[in-house]
């Protein structure tokens, strides 16, 4: 089934693209909701942006180790839109669904790979956020499309641009695959590094 995006979640790593990616979504009639450094370079392109922290009521802590980690977030991209349990407990919490999660990760092996990088300076490199948000958005394919590489944004606003707005079963589901296969590789990351240090 088609669902039409109207509200987008986008916390990104490397930001290429990201300005241009959130415009057009704005063009179209998307929230754009972001956080931090994110939420900065797309204001930057004059993207009306809402942040994190007026979602969740809290502000973003632990040196940015907690943005998304609350119900308000994972609550609106896990929302069976189905399900009329789901949908009228998200109104009673006043949870917003989220159609879009766009997101990449710390880049920890780039971290590790740099000279001079210290078990300290590699354990701050693993995303904790980023992993629970393209997870709970690629586990609710049937509803949420899941973006976590800038070489598809174009690839999403075709498939919007061509259904009004809207992206089909089977795209957000081959973007879902993909997003697992990142989550895949990225513990496996963490994990060789971790065993070699034992």
């Amino acid at each position: 089934m088609d669902r039409k995006i109207m509200r987008a979640l986008i916390s990104v790593t490397d930001k290429s693209g990201v300005k241009e990616f959130a415009r057009a979504l704005a063009q179209m009639g998307v929230t754009i909701i972001s956080t931090g450094g994110t939420a900065k370079a797309i204001q930057a392109g004059g993207v009306p942006v809402t942040g994190i922290s007026e979602i969740t009521g809290f502000p973003e802590m632990l040196d940015g180790r907690v943005k998304t980690l609350h119900p308000r977030v994972h609550g609106g991209i896990l929302a069976r839109r189905d399900d009329p349990s789901h949908r009228a407990q998200l109104a009673e919490q006043h949870i917003a669904p989220i159609d879009l999660v766009c997101v990449n990760l710390y880049a920890f092996e780039t971290a590790v790979a740099k000279e001079g990088c210290t078990f300290t300076d590699a354990i701050e490199n693993i995303d904790i956020g980023g992993p629970c948000l393209i997870r709970a958005a690629a586990k609710n394919q049937a509803d949420v499309t899941v973006v976590i590489d800038p070489a598809d944004y174009e690839a999403v606003l075709a498939e919007m641009r061509a259904n009004d707005g809207a992206v089909s079963l089977a795209f957000r589901q081959r973007l879902a695959a993909k997003a697992f296969r990142l989550t895949n590789r990225y513990d496996g990351a963490i994990a060789d590094y971790l065993e070699k240090q034992l």
